[in-house]
């Protein structure tokens, strides 16, 4: 089977550093058949509606921000893995090309530089952008998952009711939530099932500055998908506090402890 491997909202310069580390060594000793980032890989929080008028507005890090995504989480995953790996175009990827739009329109019609794919550099990294409900597999779409509006507060929920919409299981991050949801339709035993997929978040929720010190129903994890010649099988892969998960039955990126604290 085909083998793939779904990150989501990595955020950086905001991401678990921990995480991130172990889910690249992990696509480096897996060789996944393709590695799909499904949006959100950079924060961008300079052309933020967040930090309108405030001094971080003008803090000038987009490219600084781009820089650091390249040799933090681009760089590194190709140093291990050669594979096809395409992004998708988040609404926190969009903020740069957006922000131009809204406020120097004569300059955003001929500019290319802060679409994110260029800023990011892929075609130097070999990365394909991806549009909005790319095919990985046999039935399934992949979005980010802010295309269209709504949003449940119940994980697995709002990508089930997109899949409802396209009428096929779909694979989506955005909520920041980790689940698979199913949907049936049929009857007389004669059913056919979809499914809607979120596949959580690889930030540090602490610095998730808007959050504001509350709570947030986000897990942390990345998914994987089974693809076989008819369809797929989901797998929703939970992220620890220490940044260690497990994939069929092995463990990856354990934290171990000496003397009952944990070793550097």
């Amino acid at each position: 089977m085909k083998r793939i491997v779904v990150v989501s909202d990595v955020q950086a310069p905001f991401e678990d550093k921990r995480a991130v580390r172990n889910v690249i060594e992990f696509i480096g000793d897996y060789q996944p058949d393709e590695v799909i980032q499904i949006g959100d890989l950079v924060d961008y929080p300079t052309p933020s509606r967040w930090h309108t008028g405030t001094k971080i507005e003008f803090e000038n890090g987009v490219l600084r921000d781009s820089e650091y995504t390249k040799a933090n989480f681009l760089a590194p995953l190709r140093a291990v893995y050669d594979g096809p790996v395409g992004v998708l175009e988040g609404n926190h990827d969009e903020r740069p090309r957006k922000y131009l739009a809204s406020r120097a329109p004569a300059l955003s019609a001929e500019d290319t530089h802060y679409r994110f794919e260029n800023l990011l550099d892929f075609k130097g990294f070999g990365i394909t952008k991806l549009e909005p409900y790319y095919q990985p597999a046999p039935g399934w779409v992949a979005i980010h998952g802010h295309e269209s509006p709504g949003l449940n507060n119940v994980a697995g929920r709002t990508a089930a009711a997109k899949a409802k919409k396209a009428g096929v299981s779909l694979v989506m991050g955005h909520t920041h939530r980790l689940a698979v949801s199913p949907e049936s339709t049929g009857f007389g035993g004669k059913l056919k099932t979809i499914y809607g997929f979120e596949v959580g978040h690889l930030m540090d929720v602490k610095k998730a500055s808007y959050l504001k010190g509350g709570p947030a129903n986000w897990q942390k994890g990345f998914g994987l998908l089974y693809a076989g010649k008819y369809g797929a099988t989901p797998q929703a892969v939970p992220v620890e506090d220490d940044g260690s998960f497990v994939v069929e039955g092995r463990r990856f990126g354990e934290v171990k402890r000496i003397n009952g604290r944990f070793a550097k």
